[in-house]
């Protein structure tokens, strides 16, 4: 079997790239490899590669969807039109990545979004996601839409993924403390991934670790986990509001999601954010 993953230079695409390895001949393209946004280079890397299955992994920041929402809705969108595309012509299955930001989180406390929550985002990052799941969706019956929120491991400079040694470390670091949503361990996100692989039950899923936490609490966890006193942890987290950033995309405050799909399949509950962080801080 041979599986092509596209945007394999990212958290997501690398780690499944080393994953599916271990089972299957794995092609991984990079921008620079390919350019989603060409229809015409893509059908050519489709007839010139015959992959069994494809993986889009593809993306592009939220705030750099905000400053350039052409560039977002051709990378979020018309991407993964042409892959679908292709995927249905060559008749075989197509997976694409998306995010916990096809939804508003402006109702704080309120319960997991669900399939049943129709998509309300806030932002041209949110906006252009849930026009590619359309696409995708039109496009190819043999897709599977995954949803996800705040990937962390190795292998990638961002909050999640260095706090842990940040403040091993003891160095100091900011948290925001007001925008809360579920954290997704990128060892749990592939294995969920496989899982469905297996099932082939077509459809949109949830894959994150249960459990909606800020950037704070995921950071004082962290923290204890390293053995660190309260007293440190004080002195070492700077607790920020959102607003503090002045980031460029004004980002969803609550969501937290779950995923029903799974559930009616009998896929066992993903472990809890604080199990999975554990397990990072471990590794």
């Amino acid at each position: 079997m041979k599986v092509m993953v596209t945007g394999a230079g990212g958290l997501v695409g690398s780690h499944l790239c080393q994953r599916l390895s271990l089972d299957f001949e794995v092609v991984a393209l990079t921008h620079s490899d390919l350019d989603i946004t060409d229809r015409a280079a893509v059908f050519e890397c489709f007839t010139t590669i015959k992959p069994s299955l494809v993986i889009n992994c593809a993306v592009i920041q939220v705030d750099d969807c905000e400053r350039d929402p052409q560039r977002a809705h051709a990378v979020n969108v018309e991407g993964p039109r042409n892959l679908a595309e292709a995927a249905a012509d060559s008749m075989i299955e197509f997976v694409h990545f998306s995010t916990n930001y096809v939804f508003s989180g402006r109702e704080l406390g309120r319960m997991p979004y669900t399939m049943k929550d129709a998509p309300d985002p806030i932002n041209t990052y949110g906006r252009t996601k849930v026009a590619g799941e359309a696409a995708v969706r039109k496009a190819c019956a043999a897709s599977y839409i995954i949803r996800t929120a705040r990937v962390y491991g190795r292998g990638k400079n961002s909050f999640l993924s260095s706090v842990v040694e940040h403040l091993a470390r003891k160095q100091r670091v900011r948290a925001i403390c007001d925008i809360w949503a579920n954290t997704t361990f990128v060892k749990d996100l592939l294995d969920r991934v496989v899982d469905i692989l297996i099932h082939r039950h077509y459809g949109t899923y949830h894959v994150v670790n249960p459990g909606a936490c800020s950037y704070y609490d995921f950071a004082a966890e962290a923290g204890r986990l390293l053995g660190l006193r309260k007293r440190e942890l004080g002195k070492l987290i700077q607790v920020v509001r959102e607003e503090q950033m002045e980031r460029v995309a004004e980002r969803p405050r609550y969501t937290p999601m779950r995923c029903l799909l799974a559930e009616e399949l009998g896929l066992a509950p993903m472990r809890h954010w604080h199990q999975a962080l554990a397990a990072y801080v471990r590794s």
